[in-house]
């Protein structure tokens, strides 16, 4: 039977519906690609087809927009957002615009073209972490920024455009409704009960199991009480981490071996899927520690389609119980 779940951080309600698993088809991968694609512009030795790089880690030696990097961020060729752009604001008539400042990235993960995600090593992984986090650094010293969102796309069903692996950067004026959402839940959270609403959620997914698919000494893997998607998983700190980009080295190592055992369960259990991995986190101008807020990701495979019910009722259907996804990865032997 049907069941309707609210998320007890934003506030968002989905439907629980496992009698519609029989309409629930996994995406199938696409065939792999070649180690090296000519044309492809974040192929290692392609490196003159980009703009020049903001940042990479590098193998000794190697010089900078040539071969011999291991990671490599760049500007987008063609962002959707500019830093060169002053920001404005202004009001017509009833209605609010505000200038396209802001900064698009792109993170190349690997220099081959091929490679699967939850394969990299957890090396590789955290070094794409670790970009993230400087990245993050380093934007944040423009004060006219709000928020940086950090995404992967894998799959053409996630909106992935490119197959050679990368994520992407987007830095805005303005705080994104969707954090806005999950800011405004914690912070009522931590007003009626004085305590942080992610640490409550660890402590409780701790003492359940049910929805607890991997757990390190600093992070827990949970499918989450009332997720979008089947099979989502959220990746959160242990302890009380409000901001991503305090991150010591040693954490994002731990981080990134959460992730791949997030990956390779969801690529054994669902044969590749394509998903969304997000990276929520307080936005820039918090001028000072936050007391309801953690930083965490989200892994958001697209199993399914959202129709016109999702766009006009704001509720998600999801035909997997949360619980029973956690089950099937769990028992997903690596």
């Amino acid at each position: 039977m049907a069941e309707f779940r609210r998320d007890p951080v934003d506030g968002k309600w989905v439907i629980i519906a496992p009698e519609r698993r029989k309409r629930f088809t996994p995406v199938s991968p696409e065939a792999v690609a070649q180690e090296y694609s000519e044309g492809c512009p974040f192929c290692a030795g392609n490196e003159s087809l980009t703009p020049p790089e903001i940042f990479a880690f590098r193998e000794p030696g190697s010089k900078k927009d040539q071969a011999g990097w291991r990671v490599r961020v760049i500007p987008n060729r063609a962002p959707i957002l500019r830093v060169e752009v002053e920001l404005a604001r202004e009001g017509v008539g009833y209605y609010d615009k505000v200038s396209g400042l802001g900064a698009n990235e792109v993170i190349i993960e690997t220099p081959d073209h091929n490679q699967v995600y939850s394969q990299l090593p957890v090396e590789r992984l955290a070094e794409n972490y670790l970009a993230y986090r400087e990245r993050i650094r380093d934007l944040k010293k423009d004060k006219r920024l709000k928020y940086v969102l950090i995404f992967k796309n894998y799959g053409r069903s996630a909106g992935a455009v490119i197959d050679h692996p990368h994520s992407q950067i987007m830095a805005m004026p303005i705080i994104p409704r969707q954090i806005a959402e999950e800011l405004r839940g914690a912070r009522e959270y931590y007003e009626h009960k004085e305590r942080c609403i992610f640490c409550d959620i660890v402590h409780q997914e701790i003492e359940d199991r049910v929805r607890l698919v991997f757990e390190n000494k600093e992070f827990l893997v949970i499918s989450p009480w009332a997720p979008i998607f089947p099979f989502e998983l959220w990746v959160v700190p242990r302890l009380h981490r409000p901001v991503f980009e305090d991150s010591s080295d040693e954490l994002i190592l731990k981080l990134a071996e959460a992730v791949k055992q997030s990956m390779l369960k969801l690529d054994m259990v669902l044969e590749r899927p394509h998903f969304n991995l997000v990276l929520h986190t307080l936005p820039l101008d918090v001028k000072e520690e936050s007391p309801n807020y953690h930083w965490h990701f989200e892994i958001l495979p697209r199993l399914i389609q959202v129709a016109g019910f999702e766009y006009g009722s704001g509720f998600y259907i999801n035909p997997v119980m949360p619980e029973q996804a956690a089950d099937y990865l769990r028992r997903a032997e690596l």
